[in-house]
């Protein structure tokens, strides 16, 4: 246990000053303080619509685009920075030389993987609940201190980072058995466009690809919400896509330690 918390450590000091870590934060900021500036430019727009509307229209700005595209390449370009320090150093044979299980250190970069991705899917949730009564600040007639949405948002989150396991995990065993950017990069980015035709086309097995399971998250988060007649604003956080998406995670965090033990052995 101590060996895996040194390497979990070690992990945040490695990529403290790098962008896999500022990435995390910075985007998820930098995107809501613009999204909010064009949210408060045509502020006239939106004020007519009740707490409710004008909420779900702010929030859907972001999550929409998160869950078709966002997630998927900010969780590919994470898993790549943080073991393409090990490959661009070649110290691979010298992490593994410490007196500290393999399976320790292996462990500890994935849960920093997870880490990364958690905090910037949190961070989007917070920054959005703050941007709206950061605007209704600014602008008294907006309506969104009239509608408690911290909770349904914050959710809607949790769901989405479930379904996003599947690619990190994936992702992360493709950082491992390449060390050149384009390879992981560009299969990431093939299998999300086709996740995402999958998924607008309605393919009843789309679930089954982990680079669709984001976008049917967010389908199914709008089909629950919209299509119910009591106005009760709540959806399932576990669905197939979810179960698909963390079966993924698991076999191929098994997958990546005897593809990190093998290179070892090299």
């Amino acid at each position: 246990m101590q060996g895996f918390l040194l390497s979990l450590q070690s992990e945040f000091y490695k990529t403290r000053k790098t962008l896999a870590f500022w990435s995390a934060i910075l985007f998820p900021l930098v995107l809501c303080c613009l999204i909010s500036f064009g949210f408060y430019s045509n502020s006239a727009k939106l004020i007519p619509f009740p707490a409710e509307t004008q909420w779900f229209r702010f929030a859907g700005a972001f999550i929409g685009v998160m869950g078709s595209l966002l997630i998927p390449m900010l969780v590919i370009f994470q898993t790549f920075s943080i073991n393409n320090i090990e490959h661009r150093a070649e110290m691979w044979k010298s992490l593994f030389s410490l007196p500290i299980p393999k399976w320790s250190i292996y462990s500890a970069k994935y849960l920093y993987a997870v880490f990364l991705n958690a905090l910037c899917i949190g961070l989007f949730a917070t920054f959005i609940l703050a941007s709206g009564y950061l605007l209704n600040f600014f602008v008294p007639e907006f309506k969104f201190n009239q509608y408690d949405i911290s909770g349904l948002l914050f959710k809607m989150h949790l769901k989405l980072f479930l379904a996003s396991m599947g690619i990190l995990s994936i992702q992360f065993v493709l950082s491992l058995l390449w060390a050149d950017f384009l390879k992981p990069m560009g299969i990431g980015f093939l299998f999300t466009v086709f996740g995402i035709i999958t998924a607008n086309l309605g393919w009843k097995y789309a679930y089954t690809i982990p680079f669709a399971n984001p976008m049917l998250a967010l389908q199914s988060i709008m089909g629950q919400i919209m299509g119910r007649k009591d106005q009760q604003r709540i959806f399932d956080l576990m669905g197939k896509e979810i179960y698909v998406s963390l079966a993924v995670a698991v076999v191929m965090f098994i997958l990546g330690y005897f593809v990190i033990n093998k290179r070892n052995m090299k």
